[in-house]
Order: C-alpha cells, then sequence, then structure tokens
C-alpha cells in the first residue's frame, strides 16, 4: 500500500527548488499556443513540452512526439524507475476549445496569459493547460531531483481529446503504440473534481468512470407543398410529437460500485433530506423515494440513469412551403454497464412512430466499464488529503461529461480522474468565457502532485 511520506524522506539528497516559477512558464506557454481546432493544432504544444524535457536532461530516446496528422502530434515520456511494478500513465490533453477576444470582457485575450486580481486568465487555464503545467513541471522535478521511483512513471499529453480523440490522440497511441502507454493504472489530470467553497478546500473527488456521450438522430419527411393549403400530415408537427414522447422518456436508475460509494460519501458530507437519501440510495439501490427525491436535480438525476436530451432542431426549406423535412438531435449520456443497444430501443420504443427514422449520428463502437476502486490511490489520497487540508472529504466520482479517460478503461488500463487543482464551487468557466484558475490552486497543484505520485510511485 503507498504511504505518503514527508516530501524530503521521498528525494534525492539534492536541495530542494521552488518550481512555481518553472510552472508558471510552462503554464504561460502553453496557454499562448492556440491549439484549437481552427488555430496550430496541438504540435507546436507537443514540440514545447518535448524541447522542456530535453532541457531538463530527459533523453531523446525516452521522448516520443507522434502522431498521424502534421498539426496534432502527441507528446509521450518515461521517467525510468528500478522496475518494481508496472508503470503509472499520467494523461492531459494539449487541445482547447475555440475561443474568440471579442466574447471576453476588455483587456483579456483568450490567448494571452493574463495575471489579474489573484487568478490567471487564458483559454485553457481551467481545461485543460494547467494540469499539462502540472505535469510537466513535475516531471521536470522529478528528473532535476535524481529521484528514481521504484515503477516507471509515463506523460502522455495527447491531441483531439476536445473533438472526441479517436484519431489522433489517446485512442491513436493505444492501437499504434500501445507499448509506449502500457500502464498498472492511469491518473488522468482532465478528470475528477477538486472543489473549494468560500476559498476552503471542501471536496476532492477521484473519477473512476464516467457516461458515454452518443447522438441521435430523429427525422420525418414528408411531400410537402404550398403553405397557403395546410395539411394535418406535417413534417414538424410529427417531429413535434416525437420530442414530447422523448421529454416523457425517463430511462431506469442503474447504480454502480462509483455511484453507490459517490454517494454514500456526499450523504455523509451534506446535509437535510438529500443527505438521508443519498445515504438510503448508497444502502439500497432500488430505493423508489430516494432515486424519486434525488432525481428532481439535475446532477443527481444525471448520476442516476441515463439521459437523452434534444440539443438541435431544424426543419423545412421556405417559410411559404410546408415542410418537407424536420430532423432533432437528442444528445445521449449513457451510464456504464447500460448498452448502447438498449438505449436505443427504449428511444424507438417511446417514440413508437415508424415514419420517424431514428438513427445514431455519434456513436462509438465501445460501452465503456467503470474503474474499480483502487485501495491504494484512494489510501495515499486520504492520507496526503487530510494532511494538507484537514477535513477535506474524499469521494469516488462519475464523470457526467467525457473525457480521454474512457478509452483507456476500454482498453483494460484503469483510469483515475485526478485533477490536483481546486476551482470553486459555481467558478466552472471551462470552455466559456475569461476563463481563470485562482494563482495560489494552480501552484498548489503544483506541489500535490508532486507528492502524491511520490506515494503511490514507491511500493511500502
Amino acid at each position: 500500500m503507498a504511504v505518503v511520506q514527508p516530501l524530503a524522506g521521498q528525494a534525492s539528497a539534492a536541495p530542494t527548488q521552488d518550481y512555481r516559477r518553472l510552472a508558471r512558464a510552462i503554464f504561460q506557454e502553453l496557454v499562448e499556443i492556440k491549439s484549437t481546432e481552427s488555430g496550430v493544432g496541438s504540435t507546436p504544444a507537443a514540440l514545447a513540452v518535448a524541447r522542456r524535457l530535453r532541457a531538463a536532461g530527459v533523453a531523446e530516446s525516452d521522448i516520443q512526439v507522434i502522431g498521424p496528422s502534421p498539426r496534432k502530434k502527441n507528446v509521450v515520456a518515461r521517467l525510468h524507475g528500478k522496475g518494481i511494478g508496472k508503470p503509472i500513465l499520467l494523461i492531459g490533453h494539449l487541445d482547447v476549445v475555440e475561443a474568440r477576444r471579442e466574447d471576453w470582457s476588455p483587456g483579456l485575450d483568450p490567448f494571452k496569459f493574463v495575471e489579474r486580481d489573484a487568478y490567471f486568465y487564458g483559454r485553457g487555464t481551467q481545461d485543460m493547460k494547467a494540469g499539462v503545467a502540472i505535469l510537466v513541471t513535475n516531471f521536470i522535478r522529478w528528473k532535476q531531483e535524481g529521484w528514481v521511483p521504484d515503477r516507471d512513471l509515463i506523460i502522455a499529453l495527447t491531441a483531439d481529446e476536445e473533438e472526441y480523440g479517436d484519431g489522433d490522440g489517446i485512442a491513436w497511441l493505444l492501437k499504434n503504440h500501445r507499448k509506449l502507454i502500457e500502464a498498472e493504472y492511469c491518473l488522468n489530470a482532465d478528470s475528477g473534481d477538486f472543489q473549494t467553497r468560500d476559498g476552503k478546500p471542501y471536496m476532492v473527488t477521484i473519477a473512476a468512470g464516467e457516461k458515454k456521450e452518443t447522438m441521435i438522430q430523429l427525422q420525418t419527411t414528408n411531400r410537402g407543398g404550398h403553405g397557403s393549403v395546410p395539411r394535418k400530415d406535417n413534417a414538424i408537427y410529427e417531429l413535434g410529437n416525437a420530442l414530447k414522447r422523448i421529454e416523457q422518456l425517463q430511462f431506469p436508475p442503474m447504480l454502480n460500485e462509483v455511484t453507490r460509494a459517490e454517494f454514500a460519501a456526499m450523504g455523509a458530507l451534506e446535509s437535510g433530506p438529500d443527505a438521508r437519501d443519498m445515504v438510503a440510495l448508497a444502502g439500497d439501490p432500488a430505493d423508489s423515494t430516494a432515486i424519486e427525491h434525488l432525481s428532481r436535480d439535475p446532477y443527481y438525476n444525471a448520476l442516476i440513469r441515463t439521459t437523452c436530451v434534444p440539443t438541435m432542431l431544424e426543419g423545412g426549406h421556405g417559410s411559404s412551403a410546408l415542410p418537407q423535412r424536420a430532423k432533432a438531435v437528442l444528445n445521449c449520456r449513457i451510464l456504464p454497464g447500460h448498452a448502447s443497444a438498449d438505449v436505443m430501443r427504449a428511444v424507438r420504443q417511446a417514440i413508437g412512430n415508424d415514419q420517424v427514422d431514428v438513427k445514431w449520428q455519434f456513436l462509438e463502437p465501445s460501452d465503456w466499464p467503470t474503474s474499480p476502486l483502487n485501495p491504494a490511490v484512494f489510501s495515499a489520497m486520504n492520507q496526503l488529503a487530510q494532511r494538507l487540508w484537514p477535513g477535506v472529504t474524499v469521494v469516488p466520482g462519475l464523470e457526467t461529461g467525457g473525457t480521454d479517460g474512457r478509452f483507456l478503461r476500454g482498453a483494460g488500463i484503469p483510469t483515475y480522474g485526478v485533477a490536483g487543482a481546486f476551482l470553486e464551487q459555481g467558478d466552472i468557466r471551462a470552455h466559456g468565457r475569461d476563463e481563470r484558475i485562482r494563482v495560489r490552486d494552480f501552484y498548489d497543484g503544483v506541489a500535490f502532485y508532486d507528492q502524491f505520485v511520490k506515494a503511490l510511485a514507491n511500493h511500502e
């Protein structure tokens, strides 16, 4: 079992350095690389990371900048250990979503790194160039300290996570260069949830699973005609009726090891009726009263069951013409253990109209599992969290969104979302305007990841 020891007891005799200046420089460099789909892609960021690792003394043979697309390379590097146990893989992604300067507040450019009022601003400060900078800084630190862990450590920073990641990023590495990233388990800095409440550390969530995102297309067709002579058969009416039936569709509750543990931990943390229902549901996943009460909250409902919701709608071809076609897209988030085919079957049965064409618009071929709740990972986190932030609650969690962790879990590499840096409750700005992270939370994340990985990488 991993045991958290004082930092000095885990490093070599080399003097301890303050790595905050290095972390800030790496963070700024990455934010100011416009690694969006319309920008330069991930390759310049991968090359920048490789340059820094090389300058820190990581051997050229231990750094790979690879990928099928010239614009979308990944960088993979290895720190060699003593060969006791399989490696630990650390992942993050280099790409970010689009951002326009005119959408941000005056004085802020999404691709200029700005420190203001105790925050760092810029695209990727939350998702996820802060996490990448934390991992790269520590990889350099470990090399410069001369620390030799019991097991190898691998860092893989990838392309195209924001574009679903199956063509150029982690899925490509698994298919074409699996030996480079083969590991006992993975720590994913793009997942999990470190929350503060009023600036005080409150909850640390280790994500052990995530829902699968799919899209289902509904389409109705009609012969159309002139708008001055309407008929009862109408493609938009028919699609509207189908959507009303989808509104009433509720998938069955399907708790698993991860969500039961999550509700149990949240029930102990919270108070009032919700807390009682969480504890009841964790003890009895079939407790209908607890399910009914908690399902009223959109987030808890998303933990309890698969969801499908319309997110796009289009129809007609002219304002004075009867519609010949109407189309809607359902965004479905499928729980681990819920087969995609069963979701499609339920959607078709709910609509109950063969005249509505129902088909997958986007479907990854695998149904992703959860990761077992690894005692070493959770024990190390609990020990370190209580030492750094006494009273904080450590919670296993299910991501309602999606990350690259799903590909690793599907390939048999258990993956645990460990963000490392705290965000304030209610200040989630990833993919949005004026994205930011508190300066102190970023630096604390650098220190945390150093100590956490050192606890895990040595067998006791």
